[in-house]
């Protein structure tokens, strides 16, 4: 009896050693790039950019650089940076899925924290299931769309979903929600003004932004369904796992099975993030490198290594057939048409309503840059830019950024969405071409649209009121906004010289100023529309502008 083989008896590991696992090491990874996304979105909102790369994470994005590179022709500015992430996955495979990016973080936190399951169900809920190869599908679609002109990556880009949500959506919320904590405890006599330094955007102003409900509540969904499936979103929908995962097939460093040694207990699978079964065939283009198998396994029967494996022991490709990529390929090429059927980027029908950011380049450009992060939205200090709803840029144009002047007005002075674009959808401009001063002073400023009166809404045309408030704040000099004065005497008998409004349309730049400041504020007397917007010479409300002499 003594000479027969003795089973390897699993010891629990030392303290010393459980604190130096690989899943401790990634947790302090994770929670490091967690807040400096926290950290690069609060400086971002409250303007303290100084000149810091706040939107480095939307450049590492190798999804965002391929597909811009499909509809542009040309990796933009600091795009190049994706290349390290790419690096990153041929060597140690789909890390940045589960060590680096913030949303897959998200993820993980929300599904550890309401993992009730039992071990058997847990073993379960992480197999590898067919649904899983839905998001292979859905990146060919996206891409072949990029290919075409049609740049719909940002919908569902989790970095561009993370950044969009926090802007729009949780960073308002959070604000509102410091200010009623700060209320209740003033109450009781708590002097409390250093919560204000907490807030995104400190001061008593809220922020206010279109379709917030929605852009929040896909969040919500996205991440409530991991209660029905572990890592839903990482697992079945993200076209950027997927990108990554066609890429960790040729990674050098892979999980690796000694059979001799597994005794097929399972336990691997209690913690597998990516459903990648670590104990049968791994699948390498879904394994998040997470390392929970390598430190749960009793028997060290895995190891993560650059040897070459068995393969009979892996998957190397993703699991997508003929027919889904023909499918998705089909319904990349008929989505096309159906987006470009608004017209939104032809001069013949454009809307009124959608006036860019200055220095966005000409529409139909326009949407083969713009991934819909919302860092614009988010840097802007007066809150006049705005996450478009269908009504203004239809389909294609959803939660790309547009101004809202009923809110605020565009500062003459900021150029501050230009510098946090991340794909070149906004060009980076100066404070002297934004005002055509200086080596601009030729071309003229850059304008924005053209501001309009409606005389039956505005006081002194259509009451007999008295009011200036429109030619005051008008900041061009000479003012696009004079008046022509004219005494009458109103219905009281009193005689009132009312000084009536008129636009100067060579001289308005279309910063929308008039229309926040005008006091009929249920649909206002003067409001600025994209007509004479200088991006688009086709766009045209002068055959020629006027100059002063």
């Amino acid at each position: 009896m003594s000479d027969l083989p003795r089973l390897p008896i699993y010891e629990p590991a030392p303290p010393v050693r459980r604190w130096l696992r690989l899943t401790n090491v990634r947790l302090v990874c994770q929670a490091f790039f967690f807040a400096a996304f926290i950290l690069a979105v609060w400086a971002t909102w409250t303007s303290r950019l100084g000149g810091y790369p706040v939107s480095r994470l939307l450049e590492m994005d190798p999804l965002v650089a391929l597909s811009t590179v499909l509809s542009t022709g040309f990796l933009y500015r600091f795009l190049p940076w994706a290349l390290v992430v790419l690096a990153l996955t041929l060597i140690f495979g789909r890390v940045f899925c589960n060590w680096i990016c913030p949303y897959g973080t998200l993820h993980h936190f929300v599904g550890w924290l309401f993992n009730v399951r039992k071990n058997k169900e847990r073993w379960h809920s992480n197999r590898y299931r067919p649904i899983y190869s839905f998001k292979y599908g859905l990146l060919l679609a996206l891409l072949i769309l990029a290919a075409l002109g049609a740049l719909q990556i940002g919908l569902l880009d989790p970095i561009c979903l993370m950044y969009r949500t926090f802007a729009t959506a949780l960073a308002p919320a959070s604000d509102s929600l410091i200010d009623a904590f700060a209320r209740l405890l003033g109450r009781f006599g708590f002097d409390l003004a250093l919560l204000d330094h907490l807030k995104f955007a400190p001061g008593s102003e809220r922020r206010i932004f279109s379709g917030s409900f929605w852009i929040g509540s896909l969040l919500v969904a996205l991440v409530g369904m991991n209660i029905v499936i572990p890592r839903f979103f990482c697992r079945v929908l993200c076209p950027l796992g997927a990108l990554l995962g066609v890429t960790a097939r040729f990674a050098l460093f892979r999980i690796d099975r000694d059979v001799h040694r597994c005794t097929d207990c399972n336990v691997c699978m209690s913690r597998c993030e990516g459903a990648a079964d670590p104990q049968g065939q791994l699948r390498l283009s879904e394994c998040f490198a997470c390392m929970n198998c390598l430190d749960d396994c009793p028997e060290d029967a895995l190891r993560f290594t650059m040897l070459e494996l068995d393969r009979k022991q892996v998957r190397v490709n993703p699991e997508i057939g003929r027919r889904q990529v023909l499918f998705s390929s089909v319904l990349g090429l008929l989505a096309f048409p159906f987006l470009r059927s608004g017209g939104a980027d032809d001069d013949r029908n454009y809307s009124p309503a959608l006036i860019r950011p200055p220095g966005s380049v000409e529409e139909s450009q326009f949407l083969e840059k713009c991934i819909k992060c919302d860092q614009c939205i988010n840097a802007c200090p007066t809150n006049v830019l705005q996450p478009a709803t269908f009504a203004e840029a239809g389909i294609e144009g959803l939660w790309t950024p547009v101004l809202n002047f009923n809110i605020a007005h565009c500062q003459l002075k900021c150029t501050l969405c230009s510098e946090v674009c991340p794909t070149g959808a906004i060009r980076r401009i100066t404070v002297e071409e934004k005002l055509g001063k200086g080596a601009y002073a030729e071309q003229g400023p850059i304008r924005l649209g053209t501001a309009f009166f409606d005389r039956g809404r505005c006081l002194p045309h259509a009451m007999e009121i008295p009011c200036v408030v429109c030619e005051e704040v008008c900041p061009v000099s000479p003012k696009a906004i004079q008046t022509v004065d004219q005494e009458v005497k109103d219905v009281f008998g009193k005689i009132v010289v009312l000084n009536k409004p008129f636009m100067v349309p060579d001289l308005c730049i279309g910063c929308g100023i008039c229309q926040a400041e005008c006091p009929v504020t249920d649909s206002r007397a003067v409001y600025v529309t994209a007509v004479g917007e200088s991006r688009s010479p086709h766009r045209k409300l002068l055959l020629q502008h006027r100059q002063a002499g």
